[in-house]
């Protein structure tokens, strides 16, 4: 902006403000000086005649202080002076000749809190006057008040200024006396009382309430009834006494009050009855469910005692628990105002809903129809049984034909096996494994948006779900050759059979079994390496081709959070496939034992440390990051969770998956038709339903993973089934924040689980904002942490901050120091490299 227009705007300000100072003085009484939210009027030159008024209603109802002193024409203040004035709180005065004020004059001034009238001649002052205000300060010092009943009630008003001040009355001889001492004759204030204070009885009852009153002159009795809806007659049964007979009570008037007042010139009291009027439950509406925060069946009752409430679903009672519960929002004396909660609803949930409302004079109930989910065709996934023959030549017409067909088959098989080498296999290796259980490739190469399986699969057979192959409907997207995809140089590392020594067995899958091992030779710093061995448990053709490629994928996936894939051994069976070992397992049981439940595990014998929430931000960040790599080569993963992530020395984690979680995991899978088993838990709804597997259905995976570790392991819907699960996802349902979870992660999730793929977070964005929450923690616990962690660039530049222990990574740092890939920390404490 340039300083001449910023002189301009300037300019037009101070405008703007004199313009509005002139308004206020223009509209100021001529006597007085006016702010915006002050009146004074202290000159005795022009003088007050009459109580000051602004000559413009904008300003009148921001004036909050009114001053007037000095003013020898000032006689009385009536009911319209101050009407306009309805914020106004402190209201000065003095040394006038003031000597009368209406009774109504502060009836518009309900905020008025200060009041000083010093100095003035008045006589007497009503109570009536003050009655509607709630003053802090009344000074009434310097008034030549008379000693009679009328200003009696000014001794017993209790206000802080009341016992400081010297109020002097003047008696009818002309003397002077304290108001404290004055007892002019005939003058009590009056008192009040009311029979039965307590009117406890049931709707529809009459009652008569009596109200005795004393006092000097003799009070005046009144019953203010505006406010109840049931009828009621005055009775004066003298001047003392009053009876208000209500009739027909209603049930809208219980826990009202009747007023009853008595009043003279010394003052006014009141005495309340209590309305208690007990009536039968009453449902006054039960509306059908909405869907809120949770699922909500709204309802309205009325009773009083109060109602107890019950719920019947489909005629069976539903005790309060967690997931089901009665919660009250709103009530008044007659009215209850709640619904029934329902927290993640299914089909099992839907039916019949009936609520009773039952108190000791009456009960009634209401249902309503409930439908928070389509049902589940249980028949969905199961194979019909093909009709029974009863034709026994058709029998055997079959047979015969089936006998041919695999005479057929051997006779190819033979002449297969002597045409076709393969080149994984030395002289002499034979094949003889079945097409159910050989293996495939973890990751899937996406060409054009359309997933690409392995040679082996054989039609509408199989798909790939990680490293296991499992049947499904038949989708051509799956079908398409990915030979071109693969690079036509890679270079697969062959380790010799003697080079590798089996320790002991880690797990099973449907391949074969996965074994601890040494390899020796296989780096040139170290002699042996600690590996793991992922065996078969036979070759065919076809399983050695899906091997091959395999083994050429794994080759070309080179990242650090990818599990590393050193080699095979096709020297003889079973062949071999050898990767990098991680220490600590798969990342799920890793979670679980660093939980809040980790007793519960079976075998956990010590106490581990519990995950903080910048360790789980770093696990989340390092998964993350090997699937922006996935991305990046144009490959889906299709069963991303934590039991398929692996964790070794330092918090590192990596993705890799042997195949095993079908077996160790099984209650993650869904099977259908006897065969098939899918991840239905971390699939999203396109997955779900029309077997579409994209990097956007990784994404949704890759939210599912980040539920999975700031639950510490915890299965995804675990309180569901696998039918309701299916049916929570294909409708739009997500899975809840969970606690330890901050709101940042949460929004993120909530970014993966967006129902159409394109409006999903990418997989980089996700990274990113991982990477940049977890910089925030470690910048929060700086001060709560013992262990300075250094990391650098290179050498030359070094950059330090303080950190959680194993988590910040580095390049090199220090002298002669290189530590590539690993987390390298400083103990403080102990001063020394740890």
């Amino acid at each position: 902006m340039s300083s001449r227009h910023r002189r301009g705007i300037a300019r037009w300000g101070f405008c703007w403000f004199l313009w509005g100072f002139w308004r206020i003085g223009a509209a100021c009484p001529t006597s007085c000086t006016c702010s915006a939210t002050r009146i004074s009027c202290t000159d005795q030159v022009a003088g007050l005649s009459a109580f000051p008024v602004l000559q413009s209603d904008i300003n009148k109802e921001d004036i909050e202080e009114i001053y007037i002193a000095n003013q020898g024409r000032f006689y009385t203040m009536d009911d319209n002076d101050l009407k306009f004035y309805l914020n106004l709180r402190n209201l000065t005065v003095t040394d006038t000749q003031l000597a009368s004020i209406s009774p109504n004059a502060f009836v518009n001034n309900a905020k008025l809190h200060y009041l000083n009238l010093k100095d003035n001649k008045l006589p007497a002052l009503s109570w009536r006057t003050f009655h509607n205000l709630n003053l802090s300060h009344l000074i009434l010092t310097g008034n030549p008040l008379r000693c009679s009943c009328e200003n009696m009630w000014i001794r017993q008003w209790q206000g802080p200024e009341s016992e400081n001040q010297d109020l002097h009355c003047v008696e009818e001889g002309g003397g002077t006396k304290l108001l404290s001492q004055s007892t002019p004759p005939d003058c009590i204030p009056p008192t009040a009382t009311v029979s039965p204070s307590n009117i406890t009885q049931m709707a529809g009852s009459d009652v008569t309430v009596t109200c005795r009153a004393t006092g000097a002159p003799v009070p005046k009795l009144a019953w203010n009834t505006s406010i109840l809806a049931t009828a009621s007659e005055q009775e004066d049964a003298s001047e003392l006494q009053s009876r208000l007979i209500l009739s027909n009570l209603s049930f809208v008037d219980n826990g009202r009050e009747i007023t009853c007042s008595a009043e003279n010139m010394a003052g006014l009291t009141e005495a309340s009855a209590f309305l208690n009027i007990q009536f039968p439950a009453s449902i006054l509406q039960l509306l059908d469910p909405i869907p809120d925060h949770h699922w909500c069946i709204p309802f309205t009752m009325v009773g009083n005692p109060k109602p107890q409430l019950q719920w019947l679903h489909d005629g069976e009672l539903i005790p309060d628990h967690e997931y089901i519960w009665t919660k009250i929002h709103d009530s008044t004396n007659n009215e209850y105002n709640g619904c029934l909660q329902l927290q993640t609803p299914t089909h099992l949930n839907n039916g019949q809903y009936t609520l009773q409302a039952k108190n000791a004079y009456g009960e009634d109930e209401k249902t309503v129809s409930a439908v928070f989910m389509d049902p589940i065709d249980e028949d969905v996934g199961t194979v019909t049984p093909p009709p029974e023959h009863e034709d026994s030549v058709a029998a055997y017409v079959v047979v015969g034909i089936a006998a041919v067909a695999f005479t057929g088959f051997v006779l190819m098989v033979v002449i297969l096996k002597f045409e076709k080498i393969s080149k994984f296999c030395l002289k002499g290796c034979s094949s003889g494994i079945s097409n159910d259980d050989d293996s495939a490739s973890p990751l899937h190469h996406v060409s054009n948006g359309n997933n690409t399986p392995s040679s082996s699969e054989m039609g509408a057979d199989a798909v790939m779900i990680g490293m296991t192959k499992i049947p499904v409907i038949e989708n051509p997207q799956y079908f398409r050759s990915t030979g071109a995809m693969l690079k036509s140089h890679t270079f697969v590392q062959h380790i010799k059979r003697h080079n590798i020594v089996l320790k002991r067995e880690l797990g099973e899958g449907a391949f074969g079994k996965v074994f601890l091992a040494e390899c020796y030779n296989l780096s040139p710093n170290q002699e042996k390496i600690l590996v793991a061995v992922k065996t078969l448990k036979e070759a065919s053709e076809n399983g050695r081709t899906d091997f091959q490629r395999e083994a050429e994928l794994l080759t070309n996936l080179q990242h650090e959070h990818i599990v590393t894939f050193y080699g095979v051994c096709v020297e003889a069976e079973p062949l071999i496939m050898v990767f990098e070992y991680m220490k600590h397992g798969d990342l799920n049981k890793f979670l679980r034992a660093h939980g809040p439940d980790a007793v519960l595990m079976e075998g956990q014998h010590c106490m581990q440390v519990e995950l903080t929430q910048p360790q789980m931000l770093h696990i989340a960040q390092q998964i993350a990051a090997g699937m922006v790599y996935l991305a990046s080569q144009h490959f889906v993963h299709r069963d991303l969770a934590t039991r398929n992530c692996l964790v070794g020395e330092n918090l590192l984690v990596k993705i890799g998956d042997f195949g095993m979680s079908r077996d160790v995991y099984s209650t993650d899978y869904y099977r259908v038709g006897g065969h098939t088993m899918l991840p239905i838990r971390w699939m999203p709804p396109e997955s779900i339903m029309y077997r579409k597997f994209t990097t956007e259905s990784d994404v949704w995976s890759l939210g599912v993973v980040l539920w999975e570790i700031f639950t510490y392991g915890k299965q995804p819907w675990y309180q569901l089934s696998n039918n309701e699960v299916i049916e929570c996802i294909t409708q739009g349902r997500v899975l809840q924040r969970p606690r330890p979870c901050p709101k940042e992660v949460y929004d993120l999730m909530l970014g993966c689980w967006q129902r159409e793929p394109h409006m999903r977070l990418n997989i980089k964005e996700i990274h990113t904002l991982l990477q940049n929450l977890s910089l925030w923690t470690y910048s929060a616990l700086e001060t709560r942490v013992e262990i300075l962690v250094l990391f650098c660039s290179d050498v030359k530049t070094m950059k330090c901050c303080y950190g959680p222990l194993l988590l910040l990574p580095c390049c090199s740092f220090m002298k002669n120091f290189e530590s590539r890939g690993q987390l390298c920390t400083y103990s403080a404490a102990q001063e020394k490299w740890c």
